[in-house]
């Protein structure tokens, strides 16, 4: 049998009832047999600044660049500001792409997904797949996931009631096993 895919997820929103933080604890529940996925709180990380980038960088920092690094795989999950990615998704890819030499992000598998409107957070992602070009991060390209209308889409409990985007996401999800491991195979 191989070896278990160890998957970080990564929510782009701090809000309490997150429909993109809920999408992750979805994707938990579909994970096919090999993956496990670990959802990562970054609230805690200070706004980036290369003046705290040094020997006594904040311990958050550290921990998060760890994660990563351990991490055969990343599912970010975002929803869309203004157009793009938010802010404290931003600021955690700054963190984590530093130093340059030594991204936690370079040669990273990437799997994408969010939650919103009309749109389902559509230029959010299309923006994260641009910031994904510099960081070298090796975005899975199908299927998409843009869960629209979302507040119709959740129950009480946080749950995806879309059959449709659920079976999506079990289907990116084993894309994404099969891209990670066809990625570490040429590495």
């Amino acid at each position: 049998m191989a070896e278990t895919l160890k998957v970080l997820g990564i929510s782009g929103s701090l809000r309490k009832g997150s429909y993109n933080t809920a999408l992750l604890h979805e994707a938990s529940r579909l994970l096919p047999e090999g993956m496990e996925l670990e959802i990562y709180d970054i609230s805690s990380l200070p706004l980036y600044n290369f003046d705290l980038d040094n020997e006594n960088i904040p311990e958050v920092v550290k921990q998060l660049r760890d994660h990563i690094r351990a991490a055969d795989a990343l599912l970010i999950a975002t929803p869309e500001y203004n157009y793009s990615i938010p802010g404290v998704l931003k600021n955690a890819i700054d963190w984590a792409s530093r130093p340059i030499k030594d991204s936690a992000l370079n040669g990273k598998p990437l799997a994408i997904m969010g939650a919103g409107g009309l749109m389902g957070s559509s230029r959010a992602q299309y923006h994260l797949r641009q910031i994904a070009v510099f960081t070298n991060m090796f975005p899975l390209n199908k299927p998409e996931i843009f869960v629209t209308m979302a507040q119709q889409k959740f129950d009480a409990d946080g749950h995806l009631t879309d059959e449709v985007a659920r079976g999506l996401i079990k289907d990116m999800l084993v894309a994404l096993a099969d891209w990670t491991r066809r990625l570490k195979a040429k590495l």
